[in-house]
């Protein structure tokens, strides 16, 4: 499903202070697989979550998803390539506290157009999937944490997304609201999702569902 071959992610590479963020990453992740990449902050998780997406492209190497080599695609063809097979989960979910719930959660549809009905369904489905369909007039900046939360889940899903991708998704969360985030995965897993996780949170390196844990240190892996 993800293959990133021969990776190297140098920053400023014209510049003295230039930064190599990853060096020589090789990573294939089957589909339906949970992987977790585990690291401190800094050590290249996010950089790698970013190839994936095409939300950056590599100074070398490939990155192929589901047979589609994304690493050199044009802006324009890597925000559709985003808006068709990637769903991310952001560490601090990125909404916007102004608008509601069902403003928020339907912005990925808005480069497609869909029509009334159709966008209609698809906002009741992944509200309904996360317990918030009571909340979808409730502006954003009068939810809880873990209401925002479940509300960046659904925007992130509104698309039906292949990959979902969630970047330190419990850094910002207590206890009980990481148990409930793992329950979530869990049932992104079952659905048949392909799930990449950056992470430092001990929680995650334990769980049964989790397929691979990838160690990453300094731009290696180890």
């Amino acid at each position: 499903m993800i293959t990133l071959k021969n990776i190297t992610k140098i920053y400023e590479p014209s510049k003295n202070n230039k930064v190599t963020a990853l060096q020589d990453i090789n990573i294939e992740i089957g589909k339906g697989e949970l992987v977790v990449l585990k690291g401190v902050s800094g050590s290249g998780k996010s950089t790698i979550l970013s190839l994936i997406a095409a939300l950056t492209k590599p100074t070398s190497g490939e990155v192929i998803v589901n047979e589609q080599r994304i690493s050199k695609l044009p802006d324009n063809f890597a925000a559709d390539y985003r808006q068709q097979t990637i769903g991310f989960i952001f560490q601090k979910y990125n909404l916007i506290p102004t608008l509601t719930v069902q403003d928020n959660v339907l912005l990925p549809l808005v480069p497609t157009n869909p029509d009334e009905a159709e966008a209609k369904a698809k906002l009741e489905r992944v509200l309904a999937q996360f317990n918030i369909l009571d909340k979808q007039t409730t502006m954003v900046r009068n939810l809880s944490g873990g209401e925002q939360q479940r509300v960046a889940i659904a925007r992130a899903l509104i698309n039906d997304p292949q990959v979902i991708i969630a970047d330190e998704p419990t850094a910002n969360l207590d206890e009980q609201l990481s148990q409930d985030f793992i329950g979530i995965l869990q049932q992104l897993k079952s659905s048949g999702k392909t799930i990449v996780v950056a992470t430092h949170d001990p929680l995650f390196f334990d769980l049964a569902m989790v397929d691979r844990i990838i160690a990453i240190q300094r731009g290696r892996l180890l």
